[in-house]
């Protein structure tokens, strides 16, 4: 047996062949960044991300991503995703009424509007916020786009994070005091910098290291990719309005030659993703740095008591303050969730 990789989802029980020591099980968690669906024949809702919370680790809250989950099925095209937030708020509530854990799941929540509206967008994130029961706090813009076909685009065109449209519809994010969750390839990050100059106000919140392509075009070129992210990563964390999710790295390369058929230890995965979680902390500090799960994509490769171990692994050096806040503060800061803590 071995990862599971395919449209189905995770393997519960090629992951349940490994079990872990919690190590810190005291340390206070907000998970940042997670997903709630069900997708292709593979559910993920309150009773599935209630098991992954009870695996050991003290998470005492979570954020919400938007993922395109139960958009309405019909109505006008710009109000669809209003289905998502209000299918979040139901799942908040579960979470609040105690029978799922003491977590605070989906205590917050970001959404997807279509920022090519301009300042259109306005009644619309309105609507959301109302949706919500008042735990919107931000929009993501998924911009990667890549011109190498090898390359799957989130975008359809290049350069969306920057596009006059968008701009106009950061406008009105900045000026109703929300954040922008930006999730794009390393080749763009500059865009970020770039953004976070003109809106030096905003809470910017750049998902998943900035995603280096390691695959495609750049397969066996990490050492090359690595010194241009980090490069870019260095500007990037100059501008004190952004912020960095670590998480959402590859484990195993498709040039592994090891045993796959046993998940990763958080040994395995903190030895794999040290370079790229250290180099991002270093640049910008443990106060604009949060760990991430990103489950249930994440689960497809790892288990959430082997992810947190791991992060625990990469920051086992670190100070109490430090680690108070890449586990927990940072995010209470990015997403105003100062009542958990």
């Amino acid at each position: 047996m071995a990862a599971n990789t395919g449209q189905m989802g995770p393997d519960d029980h090629w992951l349940a062949m490994l079990q872990e020591e919690i190590l810190e099980p005291e340390l206070p968690i907000i998970d940042p960044h997670h997903h709630l669906w069900v997708r292709n024949g593979y559910t993920y809702l309150m009773p599935e991300l209630a098991a992954d919370l009870a695996s050991g680790h003290n998470i005492i809250a979570t954020v919400f991503a938007e993922c395109h989950s139960m958009y309405r099925a019909d109505g006008a095209e710009v109000q669809r995703s209003l289905g998502e937030t209000e299918f979040v708020r139901g799942q908040a509530a579960m979470s609040a009424s105690g029978g799922f854990g003491s977590t605070r799941a989906c205590e917050v929540m970001f959404g997807n509007v279509d920022l090519t509206l301009g300042g259109g967008v306005e009644p619309i994130i309105e609507q959301h916020i109302e949706a919500s029961g008042g735990g919107f706090r931000g929009l993501r813009l998924s911009s990667g786009w890549h011109a190498d076909g090898k390359i799957p685009n989130v975008a359809d065109q290049a350069n969306l994070l920057i596009d006059p449209r968008v701009n106009e519809a950061v406008d009105v994010i900045n000026r109703m005091g929300l954040s922008l969750d930006c999730w794009l390839y390393h080749p763009q990050l500059d865009e970020v910098a770039q953004l976070a100059d003109a809106y030096p106000d905003l809470i910017i919140i750049l998902n998943h290291v900035g995603s280096p392509i390691l695959g495609g075009p750049y397969r066996g070129r990490t050492h090359e990719v690595f010194a241009q992210w980090s490069a870019a990563i260095a500007r990037v964390s100059e501008r004190e309005n952004v912020y960095v999710k670590l998480g959402a790295m590859p484990i195993r390369m498709p040039s592994y030659d090891g045993d796959r058929t046993l998940p990763p230890s958080s040994q395995e995965v903190a030895t794999a993703w040290r370079p790229w979680m250290e180099t991002c902390i270093e640049a910008f500090g443990s106060a604009r740095s949060m760990y991430e799960s990103n489950f249930p994509v994440q689960k497809r490769w790892c288990s959430y008591q082997v992810c947190w171990n791991a992060f625990k692994r990469i920051s086992e050096s670190a100070s109490a303050t430090e680690k108070a806040d890449l586990f927990a503060g940072a995010a209470a800061r990015a997403y105003r969730m100062g009542n958990v803590l």
